[in-house]
């Protein structure tokens, strides 16, 4: 167990997914929650922490402690993105970001598709430094994918017991999808809840692959890979017919991918380098052979091939 908690994994794989990371945070930020500020506009006495902020002793927020957390967690974020100082910047990054959480969290509504993440921000500092493109594998930085791979499968899985738990077989048999579909549901949605008991079949379908998703850590390598190209197609077909968006789980599904082959400053440098290619600017003038020497032999002409 240990060994496959610890299976080595490229450094260049380590430095590729805590820089998209921690961009996700950034852009977390700014694209996806940036709601959570309007929060210090309700008032204080509808705050109502989590546990884990009840525990902690948390402030109430406002909106200087808001626009600490945001603007801090946003320069911070995009600092630890470069890979320095992983430890130092990667647990400020997980604390700010963890607090931001649970000021979005605590009127109300709870985000399942943030586990995962969460997960990877808490494990990224102990990973150690990686330095892009590095070959050299690392026990600790295998350890930090996996276990963020664990909580991709976790959110699954739970997800599944949870729709059991709360909803029993009538989740199955219910009308989950199609209230889904009134209320925000895209016209692919439409067409496709104009077939008779599909939606149901799909209800079924949900509920087996979230069940059967810790089986990916049984497949071998390039069915492993195919399998989570099946989980990035089950959320691209979610958000074209439901528009619900798991992009902080999606950020997170990347641990299992070999992100140490995406090098998209090594693909820049070489398009400029072939852009900047004198051979690219035509052909170059082309050298007369020298005259013989006076009173010398006269070379002779070379015979067209096959004479």
């Amino acid at each position: 167990m240990i060994r496959w908690l610890t299976e080595p994994v490229p450094r260049g794989r380590v430095a590729a997914f805590r820089t998209l990371i921690y961009l996700f945070v950034a852009a977390d930020l700014v694209l996806f929650t940036p709601w959570v500020r309007t929060r210090v506009a309700v008032p204080g006495e509808l705050y109502q922490p989590l546990l884990v902020g009840r525990l902690l002793p948390l402030p109430t927020p406002t909106p200087a402690v808001v626009g600490v957390i945001f603007w801090a967690l946003l320069v911070l974020a995009l600092l630890a993105a470069t890979g320095r100082a992983p430890r130092l910047l990667g647990w400020a990054v997980f604390a700010l970001y963890f607090e931001w959480m649970i000021v979005a969290m605590s009127y109300g509504k709870v985000d399942h598709d943030r586990f995962g993440l969460l997960v990877a921000l808490a494990v990224l500092p102990t990973a150690g430094r990686a330095r892009h493109g590095d070959p050299t594998r690392t026990e600790a930085g295998g350890w930090a994918l996996r276990v963020t791979q664990i909580a991709v499968v976790c959110t699954y899985f739970l997800a599944a017991w949870a729709k059991l738990r709360f909803g029993g077989l009538d989740w199955l048999t219910g009308s989950v999808l199609a209230r889904a579909i009134i209320r925000r549901g895209t016209e692919l949605a439409d067409l496709i809840a104009s077939v008779p008991y599909l939606l149901i079949v799909a209800q079924f379908g949900i509920v087996a692959f979230e069940l059967a998703s810790p089986a990916i850590f049984l497949l071998r390598r390039r069915w492993r890979l195919y399998t989570v190209g099946f989980f990035y197609s089950f959320h691209l077909v979610t958000f074209a017919t439901i528009t619900i968006s798991f992009a902080p789980h999606l950020a997170a599904m990347t641990s299992f991918l070999p992100l140490e082959r995406v090098r998209p400053l090594v693909w820049a440098r070489r398009l400029v380098g072939r852009r900047r290619d004198p051979a690219d600017d035509g052909p170059a003038d082309v050298a007369a052979p020298p005259a013989p020497p006076r009173g010398g032999p006269a070379v002779a002409e070379p015979e067209p091939a096959g004479q």
